[in-house]
């Protein structure tokens, strides 16, 4: 058969992956790895920023898994993360496959990149198949060359008919499936029943912890059990066993937690109190993330104390108001101002107009205190 010859068009967007990648690393590297650092020479080339979140969500990954490829490109000399003086991933650096010592390649990461979690050895461990529901699967275990330190891999194994109709039949199963049906608003299939039976035999997850689980990724708009698995294997693997467990690993990963801190002008994990607050205004108050930085850019317009309270006061009128998009805000912004313009003006100015204020009659509240 003759040879064949390969051309292409002439054109700019272009993203050049060296020879030697594709000869020395790429037949090694899983899914996952190849993404990930395809990925980073596309945004090199593009010139834009990027963090661990944006590239979990571009490609259906978890955090960890992002970090895990991150962590085998760096051990495989392909490139260098750099850290800030907390510990915090903050840049990137891709170095040049084609000539050694020369200019290196730079990518910057966004104030909502995530602090790293420990590196783990990349290594497949086998799946042990199990004979029985339970005490018959014998998590894999996958040894680190360098320090021998062992790592429990959690590998679901492949459950048969009988299996899974035993599992059905358990009297809590049937609330336990009742509760995945109603957060993705379907019947499972009998491969999702397998994986929320390898959540409760192999992971030993308690039922709280599945629902819990199952609405953290519904949340996120990920419905997919490929998706469930993974978050679920990583919590597993960092000895979480309870939701407020979860849920305290969960804020160290959620770009918008971080984006919300950063308008606020504050940096690190946020405290319980802080972590309260932001979940309000985007479950309970259910607004959306533009709204939620006008507040903060107001707020720190006007007050250097009480952040989050303050921001909290605009978002509650707000939630009272009806406001669901900035040109409900623009339209409260107009009317005050008309009220202000043709009423008296109040004895000192506010910097923000619709932060709800409090006249209190000092005297009445000392008679009702004493009364007390």
């Amino acid at each position: 058969m003759a040879r064949v010859t390969i051309y292409r068009d002439n054109y700019a967007d272009t993203t050049v992956v060296a020879n030697c990648f594709i000869d020395d690393y790429m037949k090694d590297a899983n899914d996952a790895q190849l993404k990930v650092y395809l990925y980073l020479l596309r945004m090199l080339s593009a010139n834009q920023a990027t963090s661990v979140s944006d590239i979990a969500d571009k490609f259906n990954h978890t955090e960890k898994d992002v970090v895990r490829a991150l962590k085998y490109w760096e051990k495989a000399g392909l490139l260098d993360l750099e850290y800030d003086a907390e510990k915090v991933l903050v840049g990137i650096h891709l170095r040049d496959l084609t000539v050694q010592n020369t200019k290196q390649g730079n990518i910057r990461l966004t104030s909502a990149a995530q602090p790293p979690v420990a590196s783990t050895p990349v290594l497949a461990a086998q799946p042990v198949p199990a004979s029985g529901l339970q005490g018959q699967f014998s998590p894999a275990v996958a040894v680190s060359p360098e320090d021998d330190t062992r790592v429990t891999e959690f590998v679901k194994p492949v459950y048969s008919a009988d299996q899974l109709r035993a599992f059905k039949n358990r009297e809590e199963t049937a609330q336990l499936l009742f509760i995945a049906e109603s957060y993705l608003g379907k019947p499972l299939s009998p491969s999702e029943i397998k994986s929320m039976l390898f959540f409760t035999d192999v992971l030993h997850f308690s039922e709280d912890l599945i629902d819990y689980l199952i609405q953290y990724c519904v949340d996120r708009g990920k419905k997919d059990f490929k998706y469930i698995e993974k978050v679920a294997v990583n919590w597993a693997e960092s000895g979480i066993t309870t939701p407020k467990q979860a849920q305290k690993a969960s804020t160290r990963y959620d770009k918008n937690v971080y984006a919300i801190m950063n308008e606020l002008g504050k940096s690190g994990a946020p405290t319980s109190k802080e972590l309260e607050y932001i979940t309000r205004w985007l479950k309970e108050y259910g607004f959306s993330m533009d709204i939620i930085f006008e507040a903060c850019q107001r707020t720190v317009l006007a007050t250097d104390k009480h952040r989050f309270e303050y921001a909290d006061g605009i978002l509650s009128s707000w939630k009272q108001a009806d406001v669901h998009h900035k040109a409900d805000i623009l339209k409260m912004d107009e009317l005050h101002q008309r009220r202000r313009s043709s009423g008296p003006r109040p004895a000192a100015a506010n910097r923000f107009n619709q932060f709800p204020q409090n006249s209190y009659d000092f005297d009445t509240l000392e008679r009702e205190l004493r009364s007390n």
